[in-house]
């Protein structure tokens, strides 16, 4: 390894728990991520030198999602004394409900794997990633980490193991994203949640589970548009998002095959299993928000297969 070596990692955003699957399903996105850079620093251990477009975000490595994760891989390899300096670009704000702070965490672990020689795989990485993002919520989930680094649709069997399966994505399958601009973090979405759910919804949610995972498995698009409803998190969270109702209901009429919140929102995503679909869809949440003088990023994208990546 060159001293001299620089790094620069790519991590995609993310939509979690997919209307079914809560702290459980995410997947990956194109396009939006966040960039992490490492390369040889001046003093040692790691130190956080830049974080661009990130002004609430600490400095301090231990505050830092990025910074953790890569803290604890330097840990298990023994060398976190190493003089390592970091620079983080965020390319999306924090609290849009596109998994941010996991992009910068899994960023944040690769780019310093791939410094040292890749001694894990991503698979394994996974551990470090996910300790990161816990700095950001509380919680120890995988559910936006685990697609941003592997890509594709992610089904977490257990978030203590980290036991991931990557699930097959159907070709057509398209997703809107609209983000109104408004700010929820993780941790004040997950306080509207009531720990108690009746055995009925609990029924039925696992049963639309279960349908979702079979829908991706046999491209039956049907049966996917039948299966995609939150009977859970979404009504207990939609009052926290101004409008939520009527870009559902606008995206459902115009065929989509499903709508619900992006992880903790505000933003609120849509798969549809065509491109024109999509577009309409695009052209009509970009209406609703403008009429409203509500400032928004409305955008398509394919299902990231790739995850994160080194350039």
């Amino acid at each position: 390894m060159s001293n001299n070596l620089t790094v620069k990692v790519f991590a995609p955003a993310s939509v979690a728990n997919v209307a079914v699957g809560y702290d459980i399903l995410g997947f990956a996105l194109m396009g939006l991520g966040d960039d992490v850079i490492i390369r040889k620093g001046k003093v040692e251990g790691l130190t956080i030198k830049t974080i661009h477009k990130g002004r609430s975000l600490s400095k301090d490595p231990l505050k830092n999602t990025a910074g953790v994760s890569a803290i604890r891989l330097l840990q298990s390899l023994g060398l976190e004394r190493e003089p390592l300096e970091m620079e983080i670009y965020k390319n999306m704000s924090i609290g849009t409900g596109l998994g941010s702070s996991a992009a910068s965490a899994v960023a944040g672990a690769l780019a310093v794997n791939a410094y040292f020689g890749n001694p894990y795989s991503k698979m394994q990485l996974l551990q470090y990633a996910t300790e990161g993002e816990q700095v950001a919520d509380g919680a120890f989930h995988a559910d936006n980490v685990a697609p941003s680094m592997l890509g594709s649709m992610i089904l977490v069997r257990d978030n203590k193991t980290l036991d991931c399966i990557k699930l097959p994505v159907p070709n057509g399958l398209r997703v809107v994203v609209v983000y109104p601009h408004i700010q929820i973090l993780t941790k004040d979405s997950r306080r509207v949640l009531s720990p108690n759910v009746s055995l009925k919804q609990h029924t039925q949610q696992s049963a639309n589970l279960g349908a979702f995972v079979a829908s991706l498995y046999k491209t039956d698009f049907p049966l996917m548009q039948r299966c995609l409803n939150d009977l859970i998190i979404e009504p207990q969270r939609a009052k926290l998002i101004p409008g939520f109702m009527d870009i559902k209901r606008l995206g459902l009429d115009a065929g989509a095959l499903g709508c619900s919140i992006s992880g903790a929102g505000p933003s609120i995503f849509c798969l549809c299993n065509n491109s024109h679909i999509a577009e309409n869809i695009h052209e009509l949440w970009s209406n609703y928000y403008t009429d409203k003088k509500q400032l928004f990023d409305c955008f398509i994208s394919d299902i990231n297969k790739e995850g994160a990546y080194v350039y």
